[in-house]
């Protein structure tokens, strides 16, 4: 038993009359994904005539087998003395492979009939994160301090939007999905796929944080082209295609981030906001210190002002004053000297505990600078552990015997 594909020639009004009474199935729309059609008696005699509409593809189900199936569109016979073609449309390869006999719960179906499946791209299905999902925003990087690169911040979003899909296996979808049904709709797989479609897009958000992309994340919503494409190149819902569906696109309408999250980037924006203010107000005091110090009559004043603004600012140049006024050129050496306290004379630093090498070298580490001598260990009396020179006979402490 099979199904043989009308002539081209044929399919006009010789048959019109005929097909009225062909099993068909009207569109599905976006809202049945398949449908079981036979006739009263529940047997598709030999001859009988199966079209096939767009986007559609026809199994033939005899008493528990599939007996033959076609995704190709056109006009067919069932003629009971043909072997199965198993060969029409986009699932050829698909259908020469299945095994000729399904069962369902165990039990054999006592029935002939045509399941059309609805094979189109279904549209405008919702979905929306019920937990927050981590999400890499490399628009607010933090630096590294150990490797000195950066990392994005870890951020907690929601998202809700709309997804498509479509049935890539109808074989498989019939036996881990619909079954026999009558008519299987959208609604009862969305509901029954909730899980593993927010699953597929926890993983599609990981591919459009990685360093190939760094989509931050309020920008996702304008990024429906980008994320179709990503998707058409990688696998990221297998457990899906292993029933017989595949998602094609996510279009993401909003993303919210958490409290938790929307506090880390006013945190890293406020610093960088804070960063840029200590550089344009530092700016503006090192012209003012320069200003005041040129002021010979003025200066005095001038500083004080200056020390004011500081403290109204919250001391933000306190840590910068020094640098600025150290290197601040005061104009002639008598202005210099009126605002600066002269340095201590012949102000020695204390040396470190210095050693003399044979060589003659001074050094303060363990081994000589220039020969690499080791530095001698120091001679201490046995009895009592005092320093003891190298000429002593005596400890000067104990009175210990040295040599």
């Amino acid at each position: 038993m099979g199904l043989i594909k009308a002539a081209a020639s044929a399919i006009g009004s010789t048959f019109k009359d005929q097909w009225k009474e062909a099993i068909r199935c009207e569109d599905m729309g976006n809202d049945i994904l398949m449908k079981k059609v036979t006739t009263e008696t529940g047997v598709i005699t030999n001859k009988s005539t199966i079209i096939v509409g767009p986007s559609q593809c026809a199994i033939i189900y005899d008493n528990g087998r599939v007996i033959d199936a076609t995704a190709e569109e056109g006009v067919y016979t069932f003629d009971t003395s043909s072997s199965p073609s198993f060969f029409a449309g986009q699932f050829g390869a698909v259908f020469k492979e299945m095994w000729t006999r399904f069962t369902y719960n165990g039990a054999t179906s006592k029935q002939q009939a045509v399941f059309f499946f609805n094979i189109k791209e279904i549209m405008g299905n919702k979905f929306g994160t019920p937990a927050p999902v981590p999400y890499r925003d490399w628009e607010h990087a933090l630096l590294n301090a150990r490797t000195g690169g950066y990392t994005p911040m870890r951020l907690e979003i929601k998202c809700h939007g709309t997804y498509t899909f479509s049935i890539i296996a109808p074989a498989l979808f019939m036996t881990k999905i619909a079954g026999t049904a009558d008519i299987y709709k959208k609604d009862q797989l969305v509901e029954q796929l909730r899980s593993e479609v927010v699953a597929s897009f926890s993983n599609v958000l990981n591919s459009l944080s990685d360093d190939e992309y760094k989509f931050p994340a309020l920008s996702l919503p304008s990024k429906t082209d980008e994320i179709k494409d990503i998707m058409s190149e990688s696998v990221f819902d297998e457990p899906l295609r292993n029933r017989g569906v595949a998602l094609v696109s996510f279009a993401i309408e909003s993303v919210t981030l958490t409290e938790e999250s929307n506090k880390k980037i006013d945190d890293y924006e406020l610093a960088g906001d804070q960063y840029q203010q200590q550089g344009v107000l530092t700016s503006a005091y090192a012209n003012a210190v320069q200003d005041a110090a040129k002021n010979a009559n003025g200066s005095m004043n001038g500083f004080m002002g200056i020390g004011m603004m500081n403290m109204a600012a919250g001391n933000t140049f306190g840590a910068v004053t020094s640098n600025v006024a150290n290197n601040v050129n005061y104009g002639t050496p008598a202005q210099a000297g009126a605002n600066q306290t002269a340095p201590t004379q012949n102000q020695e630093t204390p040396k470190a505990d210095t050693w003399k090498c044979a060589c003659g070298t001074e050094n303060t580490g363990n081994f000589c600078s220039e020969c690499g001598n080791k530095k001698p260990e120091e001679n201490v009396c046995p009895n009592c552990k005092a320093k003891v020179e190298e000429t002593d006979k005596f400890c000067p402490e104990c009175g210990q015997k040295l040599k």
